[in-house]
């Protein structure tokens, strides 16, 4: 779902801003994100996503850092940089509060995101620490979602057969270029936007 890992990289900026600025609330971060949305990705549709996100994140912040500091125990909050404390905690809401996405899931996109905007370690120390948690509460978050899935009448979309995927990789290419200019438009106007550029 390229929709939702463009989703998440706002939803990320969106928290590095308002932790930036001395962790504002959920009020004080809308104008932000109405701004990433808007000014980033004109075309982006899916802001109950986004919004229910940084909303969940923000609400459970106390929770979530908690759980970072348990399985990050040599790294002290106020040491890991903002971008990768903000996509721990994206990943730690969506690994073990949100049961709509599969816990692997969760660790992939927060790996992904860190390879796009943290540095040249932060995807190694993601996986690490969302590694352990999932490695600690694999059949609990596992269950969870196969709960929810239950409940929700999720069905996962069948599997393709080759054609359709010689098709869908050659879409796949330009999808991932449009999404790497998004990224770094993403990039240049957040930094614009926090640092006065």
């Amino acid at each position: 779902m390229a929709n939702r890992h463009v989703g998440r990289a706002i939803a990320m900026q969106t928290l590095y801003q308002a932790d930036f600025n001395n962790n504002l609330s959920f009020k004080e971060t809308e104008g932000i994100l109405d701004y990433q949305i808007v000014e980033i990705s004109s075309g982006y549709d899916n802001t109950d996503f986004v919004n229910h996100l940084v909303k969940n994140v923000l609400e459970h912040q106390e929770q979530i850092d908690a759980i970072i500091e348990k399985y990050a125990p040599e790294w002290p909050l106020d040491k890991i940089t903002l971008v990768d404390r903000n996509i721990l905690r994206i990943g730690v809401w969506e690994l073990v509060f949100d049961d709509s996405i599969p816990p692997k899931v969760s660790i992939n996109e927060a790996i992904e995101i860190a390879k796009t905007f943290g540095g040249d370690s932060s995807g190694k120390f993601i996986n690490g620490v969302l590694g352990a948690i999932f490695a600690d509460y694999k059949e609990e978050l596992e269950e969870k979602h196969k709960v929810w899935r239950i409940e929700n009448d999720y069905k996962p979309k069948k599997k393709k057969d080759k054609k359709d995927k010689e098709e869908k990789k050659s879409k796949t290419g330009k999808k991932s270029k449009i999404k790497k200019r998004l990224l770094k438009k993403l990039m240049k106007i957040n930094n614009n936007y926090v640092y006065g550029n």
